[in-house]
């Protein structure tokens, strides 16, 4: 179940607001500009599955995203708790950062947490299978996949080299609450 934690960037253990009902989600997400959706996630797929059956099973809700905004690279990124570049990629996505394209996920499997600062708070959203969430460019955030990751998520890129994050160099996730994951 998508989650949301709000606690100022300065004070990680004084919670603002916590909730889990996707409306009031919505609504404090859209408020910092970050639109986040509930579409169908049911495809049964193998951890392991690769991009292509991931990409096929959800052929459909690819090209509904790709007509609206003309994407040039989309992309499978899929993480599962044997997978041999767990802790490599955990620590990239720890690392505050921002990107110059806007950033859309789409979860079809699993969760992960990113914590998007804004406005000096830190929106900590657990991501689940069915969010659309979308970034804007030069959102400043971090994601955790957990020590054990077990997600899915479908990645589009108006620019045609895909992920490039810009790294602030601040150590603010290392002051969060580290995501646990869903299979630790």
């Amino acid at each position: 179940m998508t989650q949301l934690t709000i606690t100022p960037d300065h004070a990680p253990d004084q919670v603002l607001l916590q909730t889990g009902d996707f409306d009031i989600i919505q609504r404090e997400l859209a408020a910092i500009g970050v639109p986040l959706a509930r579409w169908r996630a049911d495809a049964k797929l193998a951890a392991d599955a690769a991009p292509e059956i991931v990409l096929e099973a959800y052929a459909d809700s690819v090209a509904a995203l790709n007509a609206r905004y003309g994407f040039q690279s989309v992309d499978v990124v899929a993480m599962y708790p044997d997978h041999p570049d767990v802790a490599t990629a955990r620590q990239k996505f720890l690392a505050e950062h921002t990107h110059d394209d806007f950033e859309i996920r789409f979860f079809v499997d699993g969760a992960g947490v990113f914590y998007i600062r804004k406005a000096g708070k830190v929106y900590t959203t657990l991501c689940t299978a069915g969010d659309l969430i979308e970034l804007p460019a030069n959102t400043t955030h971090w994601f955790d996949m957990g020590p054990k990751p077990l997600f899915k998520a479908i990645r589009f890129f108006t620019q045609p080299d895909g992920w490039v994050g810009h790294f602030t160099g601040d150590p603010i996730a290392s002051r969060f609450p580290a995501y646990a994951g869903a299979a630790a």
